[in-house]
This record gives C-alpha cells, sequence and structure tokens, in this order.
C-alpha cells in the first residue's frame, strides 16, 4: 500500500476514487410461463403476485378483484401500479392474498403487484420507485403490554 505525504497525493487519491460508479442494470425475471413472480406484505398480509401479458384480468383468491375488494377504494389502491405505469388493461394479475383484513391486504397486493411489474419490466421501477409503491410499509399495529387494557390505554382508574 502506498503512502500519502502530501495534499497532492491525497487530491490524486480523491480524483481516482470519484470515477463514476455503474448503474446498477436489472434483469427481466419471468419464469417458463412467462410470469413474474412477487411477495407483498403490509400489516400481517401477505399476497403472493404472478403478472404476465394478457387482456387485463385481476383475480385475488379466485375471484375477480371487484368482488373479493368489494369497495371502490381498495379497488383504486390496487390498481395504483398498473395506471401509474400506464400497463391497464395489458396485463393479467392472479394473486394469493392470506392474514389481516381488506385494507392490509389490498396494501400487500399493491405491493407485490408493484414488486412484480418490476421483474417482468425492469424499465418501469424509476416510476414505480419514485409513486413510492415499491416500499414496504413497516407500520403495523403495537402488541399488548402486561397490566394495560390495550397497547397504551390504562385500566378505568377508580378511587373507591
Amino acid at each position: 500500500m502506498s503512502e500519502t505525504n502530501t495534499l497532492e497525493d491525497l487530491a490524486q487519491l480523491q480524483s481516482e476514487s470519484d470515477a463514476p460508479a455503474a448503474e446498477r442494470v436489472y434483469e427481466r425475471k419471468v419464469d417458463a410461463q412467462g410470469r413474474a413472480y412477487a411477495t407483498g406484505k403490509r400489516k400481517d398480509a401477505v399476497a403472493r403476485v404472478w403478472v404476465k401479458q394478457g387482456p387485463g384480468n385481476i383475480t385475488v383468491n379466485g375471484k375477480d378483484h371487484a368482488t373479493y375488494f368489494a369497495r371502490p377504494v381498495l379497488q383504486m389502491i390496487l390498481k395504483q401500479p398498473l395506471v401509474t405505469a400506464a400497463r391497464e388493461g395489458q396485463i393479467d394479475v392472479v394473486c394469493t392474498v392470506s392474514g389481516g383484513g381488506l385494507s392490509g391486504q389490498a396494501g400487500a397486493v399493491r405491493h407485490g403487484i408493484s414488486k412484480a411489474l418490476t421483474h417482468f419490466e425492469p424499465e418501469l421501477r424509476s416510476v414505480l420507485k419514485k409513486a413510492g409503491f415499491l416500499t414496504r410499509d413497516a407500520r403495523t399495529v403495537e402488541r399488548k403490554k402486561y397490566g394495560r387494557a390495550k397497547a397504551r390505554r390504562s385500566f378505568q382508574f377508580s378511587k373507591r
């Protein structure tokens, strides 16, 4: 290892380390049937999502997404990655989701669709990342503590 004795030596080392870093290249990850797979999570819900080229059908646990997620807000959450990537009506989504409630399940499916889309078409990563769909929302319910009614609520106080 060479020694650095002067400021010029340090400047030379700095200029060598400032070389532009190679931009990370993401590869297309699809199986033999042309499907991309990803797992999405939100709260206690876990979604397994497969994405492939097709007419735009979205199936959740064997049912149509509009039947499974009856509330329009949840359907909108589900379609956000496809609308943002301008792939609505071009990609079929098949997923199984378990755990949590309907809101958490919709968030898990959205996260899974976003990740699967990046495996299917790596050039969509920057668009989905900018929209915040690739970030796992780590917020979960706080656990119940002993000596408390719930996580933070105390039992009702009575002087008697």
